[in-house]
């Protein structure tokens, strides 16, 4: 007795099919390695490879179990979000495996947002936590992508170049995407380029395999010459491809990067110059301690900003479009800061700052931090808005700094250098602004007091000795002999300079001092923060009392050397009260002078807050909505919008057939409509053959198909026949092809009723030859074209006998 043998649910991988499979992840982790000047490290690795291993496992799996393309899509995704917690951001897990609210969210922010994010970070990146999502999810995509074409589509179909070609656009892509978001210095870029095209060469060369018609010396002879051609190409790629890269790769500044071509995207014109907050310190909030600070030693001085640009009405950072070194351009930054070249070098190392009553985005650091880590606070969830100026050694916190914030930093400070060793030494080639609407009798003093100096330090500190000697400071308070106007934009320093008795504050002593360096070509820029007294050992209270401003100069091979020119004097002779001078007012017209409004005084995190407390509490919605919502509609999107161009085309071509002028092409239009749905729902449609013949050879495979729908049914699969579809009425196409002839070659005049009866019987046959189908088969049609297909096959044919 005789059984009929029962098709497998399973499809079974074939040993070259694992091995293609394995050649494309192996090209995808020759690509990834890439990575690693921008993480500087490995750190990036366990994230990647998770999302390479999740990837190929749910498209193998998929396609071992015969699951149709959309649900494979949606379990992919499902998956990514699933087990990206474990795998890209462990620490937001719930007993670092169980995902929860936060993870779901920083995955779905990194998918979408991350890419932005990248290439705006000073390597190596390190924060924020989403950007380990970015690597997660560029290997599980392509991992997806390319084992689901292997495995599907290259296994079954016939192994031309092309579409090995267009399995290994996923690799590539990896591959170019490390270049692109890396940096000036490559990782291993020749071993890696040979490595790549070497390994992608052989596969493309020996996805062939010998006829069974030939004969065993002719496979033996085939054999040795493939063999001897892999050497031939191995050999050249290594030896070509070696020489080449070493020839003619550009130099390392010269490369193409995208962190070079995008700008940060934090711009800090857009807050008020911290210097024209300086009276809002000492005589608002003198007694309150702002902050307290450990680590320092005594004379160390805190940096709160660096300001090298000045317009006439004020000293502010430059403009990011002004320099890309600049002191306005902030970078996304980790926990390891970019370390400061131009410098002698002082360490301080675990400085710990806490905040009091200050808030602020600047934040307070003491040299060139060079490594940054949140200790306590909310600012332990506001990582992501760290920025770091590596030129000036400033650090903003775009979500601002709040009571109870804490953060550790180990430091590179300027070791003090004295006058005497810099006799020689001439100032540095540094690239500031140019300054602007600089009073002219700031170029005189300048001149007048460093007449008998020659050498540049010799000069600055005559200037310095100049205004501490002769000056009087007074911060304006009603506790002071002499009352001192706040400000140092151009007026300001005019009246400083002017008087019999200089009398003002660090705030115009220092912008005085500035901008007369400048005015003698030396590199100067003017810098905030706080002196406080300092013991060894013990924690330091930082009140407004304690904020200072100075000067600091560029001197070649030594860096950033500081000068204080604000006088200790305080009581001024009543005898000697400064009074205007009756001095003609200099030929340049100076900005008019602006007093601060109260509400100028105010931080502008205080601003922010009291424009929400006006406006009241407004609904928004998270980002990561916004970010899920895109995960979700972008595959809709991808997978519906062929369907609707496709199916309008389809429609448009029918409606054109049917609406023909003459009644015999209606006929001959309904025709060429069955051939060619049945062509899309991947029935064999002869080529260059009578209609007669067309017909003949689809009825044979209607009749395969409905014979194999029946076995099926038995042992239902994904490949089995809708089997709650209504039973399929078989009709013959052969009468269909006779009706046609007869109308388009009998020369009789064709009815009107004839052509619809044409069109009517036509449209049964398709449901017929559609019935006996899968569903798979079907949904498949929807997005065929009869006429691309055949394109694809004429291409493949002519490669193949090529």
């Amino acid at each position: 007795m005789s059984t009929t043998q029962q098709p497998s649910a399973r499809r079974t991988l074939s040993p070259r099919t694992w091995a293609d499979v394995s050649i494309v992840l192996a090209l995808t982790i020759i690509g990834l390695l890439g990575f690693e000047p921008s993480f500087g490290g490995y750190s990036f690795l366990l994230p990647a490879i998770g999302g390479l291993v999740l990837g190929a496992a749910t498209g193998i799996v998929a396609s071992i179990l015969r699951v149709n393309v959309v649900t494979t899509i949606v379990v992919a995704v499902v998956a990514y979000f699933l087990c990206g917690t474990a795998i890209a951001v462990p620490q937001q897990a719930l007993l670092f495996v169980l995902p929860t609210l936060q993870s779901l969210s920083t995955i779905a922010i990194g998918t979408v947002y991350g890419w932005a994010d990248i290439v705006t970070l000073q390597t190596p990146i390190e924060a924020p936590q989403h950007i380990t999502v970015v690597p997660y999810f560029a290997t599980w995509l392509v991992a997806l992508v390319s084992t689901s074409l292997t495995v599907r589509w290259l296994a079954r179909a016939r192994r031309s170049v092309w579409r090995f070609g267009i399995v290994l656009l996923g690799p590539l892509a990896i591959y170019v995407a490390s270049i692109l978001i890396g940096t000036d210095d490559p990782y291993q870029a020749g071993i890696r380029g040979v490595s790549f095209a070497v390994l992608a060469l052989l596969w493309l060369g020996w996805h062939r395999t010998g006829g069974d018609n030939i004969a065993q010396a002719g496979a033996t002879r085939m054999r040795t010459r493939k063999i001897a051609g892999t050497a031939v190409v191995l050999a050249a790629a290594v030896l070509l491809g070696g020489g080449a890269g070493w020839w003619i790769a550009p130099a390392q500044d010269q490369r193409f990067v995208l962190r070079d071509e995008i700008e940060p995207p934090f711009d800090p014109l857009q807050y008020p110059s911290p210097l024209a907050g300086f009276r809002h310190y000492t005589k608002q909030v003198t007694d309150d301690v702002l902050f307290t600070v450990s680590g320092l030693k005594a004379g160390d001085t805190v940096r709160l900003a660096t300001l090298d640009s000045f317009t006439g009405k004020l000293w502010n950072v430059t403009g990011s479009e002004s320099s890309a070194d600049g002191s306005g351009t902030f970078s996304l930054v980790g926990r390891e800061l970019p370390a400061q070249s131009f410098v002698t070098p002082e360490r301080r190392t675990d400085v710990t700052f806490t905040m009091g009553e200050y808030a602020d985005v600047w934040m307070p650091s003491i040299g060139y931090p060079t490594n940054l880590d949140f200790t306590a606070g909310t600012a332990l969830d506001s990582t992501d808005s760290l920025r770091y100026n590596a030129t000036t050694g400033t650090a903003v916190l775009t979500a601002g700094l709040s009571e109870g914030d804490s953060y550790t930093i180990d430091a590179t400070l300027q070791q003090v250098v004295s006058i005497e060793d810099l006799a020689e030494v001439p100032v540095a080639s540094v690239e500031l602004p140019p300054v602007s609407s600089s009073p002219d009798i700031v170029t005189s003093k300048a001149q007048e007091y460093a007449a008998d100096a020659t050498a540049p330090a010799a000069q600055l500190e005559a200037i310095r000795l100049a205004l501490t000697t002769t000056g009087f400071l007074s911060h304006g308070r009603a506790s002071d002999t002499v009352a001192s106007r706040a400000g140092h934009g151009a007026d300001r320093i005019t009246d400083l300079l002017e008087r019999n008795q200089m009398v003002g504050d660090q705030e115009q002593y220092a912008s005085a001092f500035a901008l007369m360096a400048r005015s003698l070509g030396y590199p100067a820029r003017v810098v905030m923060g706080f002196a406080p007294e300092i013991v060894d050992g013990q924690t330091a209270e930082v009140t407004g009392d304690d904020v200072t401003a100075w000067v600091e100069v560029a001197f070649d091979d030594v860096g950033w050397v500081a000068f204080n020119p604000t006088p200790d004097e305080t009581d001024i002779p009543q005898d000697q009260t400064p009074k205007p001078q009756s001095e003609p007012q200099p030929q340049v017209r100076q900005p008019p002078r602006v007093e601060a409004d109260a509400e100028d005084l105010l931080t502008p995190v205080e601003l922010e807050e009291s424009d929400e407390d006006d406006e009241g509490v407004a609904f928004s919605i998270p980002g990561w909505v916004y970010a899920v919502g895109l995960s979700l509609l972008i595959p809709a999107l991808i997978i519906f919008m062929p369907l609707l161009i496709i199916g309008l085309y389809k429609l448009r071509r029918a409606r054109r057939r049917r609406d023909a002028k003459a009644a015999h092409d209606q006929v001959a239009g309904a025709w060429e409509e069955l051939v060619d749905q049945y062509s899309e729902l991947g029935y064999d449609v002869p080529q260059k053959a009578t209609r007669l013949m067309v017909a003949e050879s689809l009825e044979n495979q209607i009749d395969e198909e409905h014979r194999a729908s029946e076995v099926q049914t038995s042992n239902p699969t994904e490949e089995a026949a809708d089997t709650t579809a209504e039973p399929r009425h078989v009709t013959t196409l052969r009468p269909i092809a006779v009706l046609t002839d007869d109308a388009v070659f009998s020369g009789h005049e064709i009815s009107a009723e004839r052509s619809d009866e044409a069109w009517s019987t036509t449209t049964a046959a398709i449901e017929a030859g559609r019935a006996g189908l899968s569903k798979r088969r079907r949904i498949v049609s929807r997005y065929r074209i009869r006429s691309a297909r055949d394109w694809a096959s004429r291409i493949s044919t002519k490669r193949e006998n090529s």
